[in-house]
């Protein structure tokens, strides 16, 4: 049985085969992100070719880019190697041209020039047939769908030049990016299960594009979006998921974060964000960056004493304060007494949901009180409560008061 095992795995290791093949898609560290995460794929790294001179850079293919009459220029390319019996060479093929849009010439997106040419380099004759019979199949399905003739190089690799170190794993290296997304959404399998699309929401919503593979859309899921309990609706979706949004901006970036009002377009922001940009984002949506609550929220202000906010919640039933835009608990009206300064004032916060921090504004030496998840700023806490207790004095304009039959 041994015997036949080792057999089994020499004959095995006959047949494995590690091939190299070059794809251009546009700026290439979406494109080297996208094949390094593909099981079967050995390496990939980003570099040039296809040009005519010798020992291209970065900053020579772009200023080549332009100058067709000096030569051909090299075009920002991966070099795929790849074991063919883990990940065929139809399939990464295939992910290639579905990945971007290769019907634009010297471009891709917003990116311009001859470096961003969409090109496919093989080295092999089976790779060279593959790249043209799916370039035809590929045409049609793009014509069924109003785009016009491809425009992708099928040439052989000859030399790759490696890019620059910082080039290599860009995307890993700059976490606070986001990933390019320049594709058709016209795939060679169409799936039989049904697309469901979502529509428009009535009132305020937040729309987070995201896309498989990219690793902002993931950061940006961990550190902000699965933790997001505000009472603006927030949903995940792939672009050619929405049904019915009036959308301005161009969806070309993952993650891009729409803000929108009855399905339209309000705000965007394409790329990631950490919770203190989201949270400032989502206050100037909500709040409007105006207001009194913006104010105090992000620019350190204080609400008048006496405020309608706080006449409003002085004498709320049973209860938590929540923040106005993460949704966090943040106080307890078991908490809660009565001062007379005429701000909400609780002996103490809920656990581990506010943070406090030394303020030397205004030459005085105080505490802030600012809010774990979204940083916002509530109030200041002092030593002067009854019985030697600390009083938080806490802006009414930046809590919504939840009865606490209410709390899920």
């Amino acid at each position: 049985m041994k015997k036949l095992l080792l057999v089994i795995v020499l004959v095995g290791s006959l047949y494995a085969k590690e091939q190299t093949i070059g794809f251009a898609a546009g700026c290439f560290w979406g494109v080297e992100k996208k094949f390094e995460s593909m099981d079967g794929v050995l390496s990939a790294s980003s570099g040039y070719t296809g040009g005519d001179y010798d020992d291209p850079s970065y900053k020579k293919v772009l200023k080549h880019r332009f100058d067709s009459g000096k030569g051909k220029n090299h075009t920002e390319t991966v070099r795929v190697v790849y074991d063919d019996q883990k990940v065929s060479t139809q399939k990464l093929i295939k992910t290639f041209w579905e990945m971007h849009n290769p019907t634009q010439g010297d471009r891709q997106g917003n990116d311009r020039g001859s470096n961003y040419r969409s090109a496919l380099f093989y080295t092999t004759e089976d790779q060279r047939k593959l790249a043209i019979e799916t370039k035809g199949t590929y045409q049609k399905l793009l014509s069924q769908e109003g785009y016009g003739n491809i425009t992708t190089e099928v040439s052989p690799l000859k030399k790759f030049y490696p890019a620059e170190s910082y080039h290599q794993d860009y995307l890993k290296k700059n976490p606070n990016g986001y990933c390019p997304d320049h594709s058709t959404g016209v795939k060679f399998e169409k799936k039989v299960q049904k697309i469901d699309f979502i529509k428009p929401h009535g009132g305020k919503e937040i729309v987070v594009i995201d896309a498989d593979g990219c690793p902002f859309c993931e950061k940006f899921a961990k550190d902000v979006s699965d933790s997001y309990s505000g009472d603006i609706p927030l949903r995940t979706v792939r672009k050619d998921r929405l049904k019915g949004f009036k959308i301005s901006s161009k969806l070309d970036a993952t993650p891009t974060i729409l803000l929108t009002e009855n399905g339209k377009e309000i705000y965007a922001y394409r790329g990631y964000l950490n919770k203190k940009e989201f949270y400032k984002l989502i206050g100037t949506f909500k709040l409007g960056d105006k207001s009194e609550a913006f104010n105090v929220a992000f620019n350190q202000g204080t609400d008048g004493r006496f405020c309608k906010q706080y006449d409003k919640f002085k004498n709320t039933g049973d209860g938590v304060f929540v923040d106005i835009l993460s949704g966090d608990i943040l106080f307890d009206t078991k908490d809660r007494f009565k001062s007379g300064t005429g701000w909400l004032s609780f002996y103490k916060s809920v656990n581990d949901a506010t943070i406090e921090k030394e303020d030397i504004s205004y030459g005085m030496k105080r505490v802030e009180v600012v809010a774990a998840k979204s940083g916002i700023h509530l109030g200041h806490v002092f030593d002067d409560a009854p019985n030697g207790k600390r009083r938080f004095c806490i802006n009414a304009t930046v809590l919504k008061f939840i009865p606490r039959a209410n709390i899920n």
